[in-house]
């Protein structure tokens, strides 16, 4: 007879830098961020851990709250009696770090049950590069006008077909999203921000957004020139992606009933917020 199983959810962070993106894929030495969590988790359990995450991330991109979740067949006592993401993190590189847990009801899914998503995007906008962000911002020498950017993302909002923005490599079945929210927020001086929220993103898509503005306000290009291209449906009238590195999973949201459904585990009292 099989053994019952329990439901764990967890945070994670990671620089993207040096893996091949989220999920598995056949890259050689290059690892996967999922493959080195399982790997760790395996370890840490001693049976076969499979992870399943709110969606994947492309190669150099990187995340603050991704979230993921497993099945285990140790019993719940085991994980109220340790430190688990301390005990986990002991077995990870510095690039990845767990940063909470909780035990999951059985119906929680962290793909499935995800209602929206918030991605961040990160520009240096100044005269030289910064060697401390080169791994973590796309630098852009020229200014920007941060107002022209809004006027374009003005015409991201509600819900539309995305497919003009859609790399090729995953299979979807219909390439319409719904965006609730895209802004650029001046950060500090030399450093812009884009955000967006939405119910669901295709491959690359905010990256291929956020190169398509930069490169019509390079240009000057009459807004209405992103709308035609969003409603041409074709990626070969957008520009081409912005840099990995600049892109940061920020946020997964899931229903709050669920949300109170999941018990937190161990917490250190003095552990600070981000």
């Amino acid at each position: 007879m099989d053994k019952p199983k329990i439901k764990i959810r967890f945070t994670v962070s990671y620089d993207g830098t040096d893996y091949c993106g989220w999920q598995k894929q056949n890259h050689g030495h290059v690892k996967s961020v999922a493959f080195v969590l399982e790997e760790a988790l395996s370890k840490l359990l001693n049976e076969k851990i499979g992870l399943y995450a709110s969606g994947r991330t492309d190669a150099g991109v990187h995340a603050l709250n991704q979230v993921c979740h497993f099945e285990t067949t140790k019993p719940e006592s085991f994980f109220f009696n340790i430190d688990f993401c301390w005990a986990v993190n002991s077995k990870l590189p510095h690039s990845i770090v767990v940063k909470d847990a909780w035990i999951a009801p059985p119906e929680f899914h962290s793909t499935l049950s995800s209602e929206y998503k918030t991605y961040r995007y990160i520009v240096r906008n100044s005269n030289r590069p910064s060697p401390m962000l080169h791994r973590y911002a796309h630098w852009v020498r020229n200014p920007v006008d941060i107002d022209y950017l809004n006027s374009l993302c003005d015409l991201l909002v509600g819900t539309k077909d995305f497919k003009s923005f859609q790399s090729v490599g995953t299979e979807v079945a219909h390439t319409v999203r719904t965006i609730y929210k895209a802004r650029w927020i001046q950060k500090k001086e030399g450093t812009l921000e884009f955000r967006i929220t939405g119910s669901g993103f295709l491959k690359q898509m905010v990256r291929n957004i956020v190169g398509t503005q930069l490169h019509l306000e390079r240009t000057r290009e009459n807004p209405e020139k992103f709308s035609e291209i969003i409603g041409l449906k074709d990626r070969t009238k957008a520009a081409a992606p912005a840099p990995a590195r600049g892109l940061y999973l920020w946020k997964v949201y899931y229903p709050l009933e669920l949300d109170n459904k999941c018990r937190k585990l161990y917490k250190d009292k003095l552990m600070v917020k981000d």
